[in-house]
């Protein structure tokens, strides 16, 4: 990890994070947060809470081996390899996702701007059947 307090507060709130934890939220994000990933854009907190209860509700496991971190000024950036599981995909084993988040932190340490990158057919499309094969088959032509 890092010597930023309030970069390794993140990172250790996402390993943490479950249906039961969303309450904490208060302690990383601004009421203004602005969160985007491949899949959503979510303005505000109360919207982040709902966005990770109803995430959360179903997955079985998930955790972050984080693998660099970088802080300059306000931004930040993380390179991470999230495992997750959920019922609906995989046969509920758990998916591995390589990703990137970019953070800008407010003055009193919380994150106010977060942005995921990652593969969303690597997370999802491709672990729904039938879907999944036609993603896999046009991937193999492509390469």
């Amino acid at each position: 990890m890092s010597y930023d307090t309030a970069l390794d507060d993140f990172c250790a709130f996402f390993n943490k994070l479950d249906s039961t934890c969303t309450k904490k939220l208060y302690e990383v994000y601004t009421e203004d947060i602005v969160f985007c990933d491949p899949l959503h854009r979510i303005e505000g907190r109360d919207a982040l809470e709902r966005y990770f209860a109803a995430m959360y509700e179903n997955v079985t496991e998930c955790r972050f081996r984080y693998h660099q971190t970088l802080r300059q000024d306000d931004k930040a950036f993380v390179t991470w390899t999230m495992h997750f599981a959920h019922p609906s995909l995989k046969r509920g084993r758990v998916i591995d996702v390589e990703g990137c988040t970019h953070l800008t932190f407010a003055d009193d340490g919380r994150v106010a701007h977060h942005r995921d990158y990652f593969d969303a057919g690597a997370m999802l499309y491709e672990h729904v059947p039938l879907l999944g094969r036609v993603i896999r088959l046009l991937k193999r032509r492509i390469h």
